[in-house]
């Protein structure tokens, strides 16, 4: 192994301490903030921010490779 290979941090998708960062972070926002008030703030204000929010979406669904099935099964379970 390289010594760059040994003296680098990155891990990739792997990388447990960003995954560490990562949980603690949210965890520390879900206890910190109220989550229905901040996804009533979030909501579109008018059907063109409506529009314009489906949009976003549908480009960002459109490059995904699509849902993961566990997704399905752990809702299904419920």
């Amino acid at each position: 192994m390289s010594k760059r290979a040994k003296e680098s941090k990155v891990q990739g998708e792997g990388d447990r301490e960003a995954d560490r960062r990562y949980r603690k972070r949210t965890a520390e926002f879900l206890e910190n903030n109220d989550v229905e008030k901040a996804a009533v703030r979030a909501a579109p204000r008018s059907r063109a921010e409506a529009e314009d929010m489906a949009a976003a979406e549908a480009a960002g669904r459109k490059r995904a490779k699509g849902e993961d099935p566990a997704l399905r099964r752990r809702t299904a379970r419920r």
